[in-house]
């Protein structure tokens, strides 16, 4: 008898996050207190008609994919620095505590774990902080990342986040759902989207993901929405979910005991 290691490579090498109303739980409220933080911007910061404020918000959330994408769209010049601090900037950021459920959870997952947000990196590392999980992410894929300057297109890699990049110019910002900034993500985090696991809490993104050819889960449904290949009411619900995450691990590393007169090599199934 001998032992024979399994020599496929792994299901997954790559697991990507969205953050807000994924890693917690929308019901704390950060959603809707960053609506508020949007409207009042539109209204102080660029004088829109306080009764078509919400109206708006709202319709160029849905056509654009956030509503600071549809308003640069329509022309409005602004900072985009000034906007993320007024609308993240005064979030009440101490509803969120420390999750060391989830902390766990993601540390003995094996496989390369990526934020992907639309929102900015001042707001990533907050969250990030306040749930007690800025180490168990290999990389942050956000706003800055896919826009990072006027005219430029989105970063090559997430290692070099500051080299200049001269293939296209970027004509308007990118963002979750669009299909080119999933494309853009997946590229950034160089990894196989076939071998990806996408976490998302909204329908839209997840459908984009799915197009983008990656594996997808809805997180905060219990019910499968087109595009999602698995639905989890809780992020806190992935090791009952997909225990594949680990199990391909402890099943890669487990010998496999066969006769000696077979010289085969088992292979892990894909």
């Amino acid at each position: 008898m001998e032992v024979v290691g399994r020599s496929s490579e792994a299901m997954y090498e790559c697991l990507l996050f969205d953050m807000d109303d994924t890693l917690y739980p929308m019901s704390l409220g950060l959603n809707l207190a960053c609506r508020k933080n949007i409207e009042e911007f539109m209204l102080h910061h660029l004088h829109i008609e306080e009764s078509e404020v919400p109206r708006m918000c709202l319709e160029l959330y849905r056509e654009h994919g956030t509503t600071m994408a549809g308003l640069k769209a329509l022309g409005y010049e602004f900072d985009n620095d000034d906007f993320h601090a007024y609308v993240h900037g005064r979030l009440p950021y101490e509803l969120l505590k420390p999750d060391p459920i989830l902390r766990n959870l993601l540390l003995s997952m094996p496989q390369r774990k990526i934020i992907f947000t639309n929102a900015d990196e001042a707001h990533a590392a907050q969250v990030l902080s306040r749930l007690g999980l800025e180490d168990c992410f290999q990389g942050v894929i956000c706003f800055e990342t896919l826009n990072p300057s006027v005219g430029l297109g989105p970063v090559s890699s997430i290692d070099r986040l500051d080299e200049e990049q001269t293939e296209h110019v970027q004509t308007k910002i990118l963002c979750k759902p669009s299909i080119q900034a999933i494309e853009a993500a997946i590229a950034i985090a160089n990894v196989d989207p076939k071998r990806t696991i996408f976490f998302d809490d909204s329908v839209r993104n997840i459908a984009s993901g799915k197009a983008a050819g990656l594996h997808t889960v809805i997180v905060g449904r219990s019910t499968l929405v087109p595009g999602a290949d698995y639905a989890l009411n809780s992020i806190h619900n992935i090791r009952e979910s997909l225990p594949e995450i680990w199990e391909e691990e402890e099943e890669h590393l487990q010998p496999i005991i066969q006769p000696t007169a077979v010289e085969t090599v088992v292979l892990a199934s894909a």
